[in-house]
């Protein structure tokens, strides 16, 4: 009967040669090549992302480029504002006599109207017709008839309040819108602007001109638009024209 041979002793014990860093390589398995546990590996020829300017998170500040062109552009918003206002202005005002024109004044009077329907206040429209204008133009030039405008004008404003409106309806005629008055009240202020403007010395260079006004009167009323306004106090003015016209022994003329 054959004996087995018995094992060497070397045989159930690892070998020397096995270092300490190979048998803990030996109990965990090296892992895979970085390159194969990215996902979407970036191309060989794919440029880096164009970098953004840097914000400041939180503070709500932007860099030094964006902050000029805010300014800039605030400024250009600005200067248009402006140039809107005045050109708003120069559109609704007599360029000669820096009084509100026929549109500005309508617009104005058509808010007053609005305004006397909502709240049942008074007002009155008085038209106004400068006399003896036509013999100082034809006499000393247009140029004498705009001091006249001018003088007659500067005259009107000093005898109305600053809630008053006055405005250039064209030529020579122009007209007053007047608040919180009664019809008295307003046909006493017309008697008075034609007073003051019938006593205006008006110079021009070494002449002395004089000229005067026809005042009509018509109170607004709720039911009114600004067009009827106009018409009727229009109609005043000329009857008032014809009255002083035959006073003075003038033609009556249109």
């Amino acid at each position: 009967m054959k004996k087995t041979p018995s094992r060497s002793p070397t045989a159930r014990q690892p070998s020397k040669a096995m270092s300490g860093a190979a048998a803990k390589k030996s109990r965990h398995p090296a892992k895979g090549p970085a390159k194969s546990r990215a996902k979407n590996p970036p191309a060989a020829t794919e440029l880096p992302p164009k970098a953004l300017p840097r914000v400041r998170v939180g503070s709500g500040r932007l860099t030094s480029g964006p902050q000029a062109q805010i300014r800039r552009l605030k400024a250009q918003l600005a200067a248009a504002l402006a140039q809107i206002d005045e050109l708003r202005a120069s559109a609704d005002t007599d360029y000669l006599l820096g009084i509100a024109n026929r549109r500005g004044f309508e617009r104005e009077l058509d808010r007053a109207l609005a305004y006397i329907k909502r709240y049942g206040a008074s007002g009155a429209l008085i038209m106004l017709d400068v006399d003896r204008l036509k013999p100082v133009n034809d006499t000393f030039g247009h140029a004498a008839g705009d001091v006249v405008l001018k003088a007659v004008v500067e005259a009107l404003l000093n005898h109305v309040r600053a809630s008053d409106l006055i405005g250039r309806l064209g030529g020579d005629e122009f007209a007053l819108l007047l608040w919180n008055l009664s019809e008295v009240d307003a046909r006493k202020k017309a008697a008075v602007l034609e007073e003051t403007v019938d006593r205006l010395p008006i110079q021009f260079g070494s002449h002395t001109v004089t000229a005067g006004v026809s005042a009509g009167v018509a109170m607004l009323t709720a039911e009114m638009d600004a067009a009827e306004a106009l018409a009727a106090a229009d109609r005043a003015m000329y009857a008032r024209k014809a009255e002083r016209r035959a006073a003075s022994g003038e033609p009556v003329r249109r």
